[in-house]
């Protein structure tokens, strides 16, 4: 008994589970908000699309942004694409 490990019962671990009720089709559980990631998600992705819009007006609102750009992100999205493909 030298390795021996003690592991929770599956009683105690019956508590942390979230009881879903699928409804007559079966479906309706993955239109719940409770017990789904899209909350913490929307917290993450709500202010960085706000940041990124007003970073897109700021720059694109300038006459010379457009002269000094490079045009060189066709190269880099295509690699991305392709290793990403790849994977």
């Amino acid at each position: 008994h030298f390795f021996q490990l003690d592991l929770p019962s599956r009683a105690s671990l019956a508590p942390a589970m979230i009881q879903y009720r699928s409804g007559t089709w079966g479906i309706w559980f993955a239109c719940t908000l409770r017990g789904s990631v899209f909350p913490k998600a929307l917290a993450w992705a709500v202010p960085c699309a706000a940041l990124s819009a007003s970073l897109h007006f700021i720059f694109n609102s300038f006459e010379g942004a457009k002269a000094v750009s490079s045009g060189g992100g066709g190269e880099v999205l295509g690699g991305f694409s392709f290793i990403l493909g790849f994977l």
